[in-house]
């Protein structure tokens, strides 16, 4: 995995520049993608860590891990940008399909999930994962530790256990949710911790699964 060129798209937002800061500092290549290159590469040079930067298809085209991290309202047309250059390989959907103003009421698309909204955008040829949609970018920026779960959903899970090895590399527990269409309880739990935030004054909410976890053997 540390070969792996991860790009991740939207890297200039705030979740898509705390992701690629933190994998960048834990030794992987990554490449930050925005719709504008300098903008990027502005981006990179700011975080550090080795990172750099290009334009959305430039950087899909040369990973081969894409994380995609926009917000709902721009998922359509950045998975087209990249579409050409995504065959064959994995994209992490990030995206929470939250519709304002009401970001604190659950809005799933009529699809099921962004997610399997994503995957029916995108190629069969494309594997699309989906994970970090409970984690708080304003934590995950800093080099503090961050007391949150991963929820990594996906119809493969050779390749939803490469995205938790990713997970893992940000300093966070990833853990398998099942396949893609379970995206959309992790997604719809989104809305649920912005309300919590405001009602009980949290600073970023996420989510903790209890209890002593064994993996099972394929």
């Amino acid at each position: 995995m540390s070969k792996f060129i991860v790009a991740v798209i939207g890297g200039t937002g705030n979740l898509g520049a705390a992701i690629a800061r933190r994998l960048a500092k834990a030794g992987r290549k990554v490449i930050i993608g925005s719709r504008s290159a300098e903008k990027a590469c502005r981006a990179a040079d700011e975080l550090g860590f080795g990172l750099s930067g290009l334009d959305n298809a430039g950087a899909a085209a040369k990973a081969d891990i894409v994380i995609v991290t926009v917000p709902f309202s721009a998922q359509e047309s950045t998975l087209a940008d990249i579409a050409p250059h995504v065959v064959g390989k994995i994209v992490v959907d990030t995206t929470v399909p939250l519709v304002p103003p009401k970001v604190m009421r659950v809005q799933l698309p009529t699809e099921g999930s962004a997610a399997v909204r994503g995957q029916k955008l995108l190629s069969d040829g494309v594997k699309v994962v989906s994970a970090f949609h409970n984690v708080a970018a304003h934590k995950l920026i800093t080099d503090e530790e961050v007391a949150c779960d991963v929820l990594v959903f996906g119809d493969d899970k050779a390749a939803r256990s490469k995205v938790i090895d990713l997970v893992r590399a940000t300093g966070l527990r990833g853990l398998h949710g099942g396949v893609l269409a379970n995206s959309a309880a992790a997604e719809a739990m989104t809305s649920i911790l912005i309300f919590m935030n405001k009602t009980y004054q949290v600073d970023g909410a996420g989510i903790a699964i209890t209890g002593k976890l064994i993996e099972q053997a394929d």
